[in-house]
């Protein structure tokens, strides 16, 4: 990715359990080896591609109280569970629950966490 790029999309935030993805090529085969049953596409599409942002996660609910405790830092920020997808794992998602989006001419999705079946983590996918 081009430094151009990157500052471009270090503008976007990507909010809760969502992940944008930039698409591969369609192939049936991952490059690792992982092969793609051949009706896959009949039943649902799945696509691949590099998540280049995650959000912060699940965001955890803060308790509420009604009583004001002395000892308690009143600038609590909001917590989450983070997310398994990291930048530059390869991912398998339903295109279904994923939102296509171009952003300066680059074709991304946007997909929520539970629409990724799969996650790849490897050096060498960058090769």
């Amino acid at each position: 990715m081009t430094e151009h790029r990157e500052s471009k999309l270090s503008k976007l935030i990507v909010v809760g359990d969502r992940v944008l993805v930039k698409p591969k090529t369609e192939n049936n085969k991952t490059k690792s080896g992982l092969y793609l049953p051949p009706g896959y596409k009949e039943k649902e599409e799945v696509r691949s591609g590099y998540v280049v942002k995650t959000g912060p996660g699940y965001p955890i609910p803060l308790p509420t109280e009604d009583m004001e405790e002395p000892w308690k830092n009143q600038d609590e920020k909001v917590k989450y569970v983070p997310l398994q997808a990291k930048v530059g794992d390869l991912a398998l998602f339903i295109q279904k629950g994923a939102v296509e989006i171009v952003f300066h001419g680059d074709k991304y999705f946007i997909v929520p966490q539970h629409s990724i079946l799969l996650l790849e983590r490897d050096e060498d996918l960058f090769d």
